[in-house]
């Protein structure tokens, strides 16, 4: 708008100063105009000097324009290169990091087929052609490697190959110290050594699961020599899981000494958890002998925990008479309704029916009568729901043959 105001006004002033001289250069007189007195005498000098200014303010703008205007596009253009190239490197890592998925992808597929095809040779118990194929699976350092160097291991010791196999052990061992193999592959060490004739030496072994291991071999071939070991084991300054394995060993074997041990444990001849083991041990695991022991404990001990664990252990080696005992005769509460408990479990029907007819306590048949649900004597529960003189008790007996019918438990709403 400038640029037009100045033009217009520079062509109207060239116009004013040429127009006498143009008339004079004619031949043409300039007659006054009628009332003025106007003679063109050009522009002034002040008027001069600010068309200058206005003109050189006008061509400085129009270069700061184009320069401007330049710049412009010159930055557009280095955006626009900058843009293609951002791109054209996102697609490069894209195609890379695609070409390496299906690479990854490959070395995958290679190696499950390998495994699969040693374990499909080991199913035939074609040794060699197993070794092979797991040979190959682990060269690929997959995530199948540190199971196809265990049935490696397993494959060389069919095949008699006790040193090869004790080496690809060893090699699961160092490479993979958290492989899930590894304590398979401590128990084939175990298999290896005995059968090569140099059995692991217990005493002289400080990884504590080769120790068990060690000592579980030593007691099916040579139980008398197992057992002082073991005895050693539990006195010691092991882990907690290494001394209840060991009790464990121990609980297995048929020896008398084994059971002395054993008993001795469960009197208290070691710290309380071995203790609480030692009896659920001999309940499982021990003989008319075994029994006999915990009848004994319980009858010498003022430990209610302990005559818990007990009663609990009658419970499993099927001692009605002596739980019966002990609900008849008992003192403490608990440990009569404990041994209740462990008659329901055990479904003995008739000592429940027996105890509740000569029981006066109300909370005691209240518990004989939760036993009965437990052990299902429906017909019981049946009686003293018809029978019972006792309004609490003849409901109790109610609500529990209902969950008995229902198969629900005595807490169900809807019993």
């Amino acid at each position: 708008m400038k640029t037009q105001t100045l033009t217009l006004t520079l062509t109207i002033v060239a116009a004013l100063g040429a127009a006498p001289a143009f008339a004079q250069g004619r031949g043409v007189a300039t007659p006054p105009v009628q009332g003025f007195d106007f003679t063109f005498t050009g522009p002034s000098a002040q008027t001069i000097q600010a068309i200058q200014e206005a003109a050189a303010a006008a061509r400085a703008a129009a270069a700061d324009a184009r320069e401007q205007l330049t710049f412009a596009f010159a930055g557009r253009g280095w955006e626009w290169d900058q843009t293609a190239d951002r791109d054209r490197e996102a697609a490069r890592a894209q195609r890379e990091k695609d070409r390496e998925t299906a690479e990854a992808q490959r070395e995958r597929d290679r190696e499950t087929s390998y495994y699969d095809q040693g374990q499909g040779a080991l199913d035939s118990s074609r040794w060699d052609r197993a070794i092979s194929y797991f040979d190959k699976t682990i060269e690929l350092k997959g995530a199948k490697a540190d199971a196809a160097l265990y049935w490696k291991a397993y494959a060389q010791n069919k095949l008699g190959q006790r040193p090869e196999s004790l080496g690809s052990i060893n090699a699961l061992l160092k490479d993979y110290p958290k492989s899930r193999y590894l304590s398979d592959a401590k128990a084939l060490e175990v298999e290896v050594k005995r059968a090569s004739s140099t059995p692991i030496d217990p005493a002289a072994e400080t990884d504590e699961e080769m120790k068990i291991l060690a000592l579980n071999a030593l007691q099916n071939s040579a139980p008398e020599e197992a057992v002082p070991m073991l005895q050693k084991v539990l006195q010691g300054t092991g882990s907690p899981k290494l001394k209840a394995q060991a009790l464990f060993v121990l609980a297995q074997s048929n020896s008398p000494r084994a059971r002395d041990v054993l008993v001795n444990i469960a009197k208290g001849n070691g710290n309380p958890d071995l203790q609480m083991r030692a009896v659920r041990y001999l309940g499982i695991h021990g003989g008319r002998e075994s029994r006999a022991a915990l009848a004994e404990i319980y009858g010498s001990s003022s430990d209610v925990d302990l005559k818990k664990r007990i009663l609990s252990s009658f419970m499993v080696a099927g001692e009605k008479d002596r739980l019966l005992t002990a609900a008849q005769s008992e003192q403490n509460p608990d440990l009569r309704a404990t041994a209740v408990q462990q008659l329901g479990v055990m479904g003995a029907h008739d000592e429940l029916w027996s105890l509740y007819q000569k029981e006066s306590s109300v909370d005691v048949k209240k518990q004989i009568i939760r036993a009965m649900f437990t052990g299902g004597s429906l017909s019981r529960l049946s009686e003293l729901a018809k029978g019972e003189q006792n309004p609490e008790l003849r409901l109790l007996a109610v609500r529990t043959r209902t969950c008995t019918r229902k198969r629900r438990p005595i807490t169900s709403s809807s019993c």
